[in-house]
């Protein structure tokens, strides 16, 4: 059974920002670690469910020209939009994924601390509408906490382990520290070939 829906309510009752994503430190380094991990300077459409407050969203949205942002909790929704309002290339939404999921082809998904309150049928939807909705070529990155929580399902390694059998994904990054696992992964080419790395994407090599 996936984490229930009132879990994230009882949450945001009476806290804007539960898991003080705009003031740790610790946040603000994995965010970093994020962005660097991106293997291009400028995407063309991207898609982050589970955006909570809009902090990574924020940082986010420099490297789009479209950014859809998401959150099943409508008080999150609220804030995450007031903090983007100037960011016109954001567009905010209410959406309970893997059920509500957009139309259309991403170059990049980010799946920041979401994956682990799905049980695994809902997780299996969940990444096989990731992949079907990332363009040839497009980058997928997720993020995941790697110390057990009764509301987790899983821990960030056995995600990883999980994410390495989904087809049509290719690792491209894996950074693995003692709190957390963050990975990038390209979905594969036509033929099953794999996008240019960012140094043969530059042409130096």
């Amino acid at each position: 059974m996936s984490t229930p829906a009132g879990y994230f309510d009882d949450m945001y009752r009476g806290e804007g920002d539960p898991w003080h994503l705009t003031e740790r430190w610790y946040e603000q380094r994995k965010y970093a670690l994020t962005l660097a991990s991106l293997p291009r300077p400028r995407f063309r459409r991207a898609f982050e469910p589970a955006c909570s407050v809009g902090q990574l969203t924020r940082l986010l949205a420099p490297r789009c020209e479209r950014l859809l942002a998401a959150d099943r909790v409508p008080s999150a929704v609220d804030t995450a939009r007031r903090r983007t309002a100037e960011l016109e290339q954001v567009e905010v939404a209410r959406l309970v994924v893997p059920e509500e999921w957009p139309e259309g082809r991403f170059d990049l998904i980010v799946l920041s601390e979401l994956l682990y309150y799905f049980d695994e049928a809902r997780l299996d939807d969940l990444l096989s509408r990731t992949t079907d909705s990332l363009e040839p070529g497009g980058t997928l990155v997720t993020a995941h906490w790697n110390h057990p929580v009764p509301e987790h399902l899983y821990t960030g390694a056995w995600l990883a382990d999980r994410l390495a059998r989904e087809p049509g994904l290719l690792l491209r990054a894996d950074h693995t520290e003692e709190d957390f696992v963050l990975q990038t992964f390209s979905r594969v080419l036509p033929g099953g070939t794999a996008p240019p790395s960012p140094a043969r994407f530059e042409g130096l090599v």
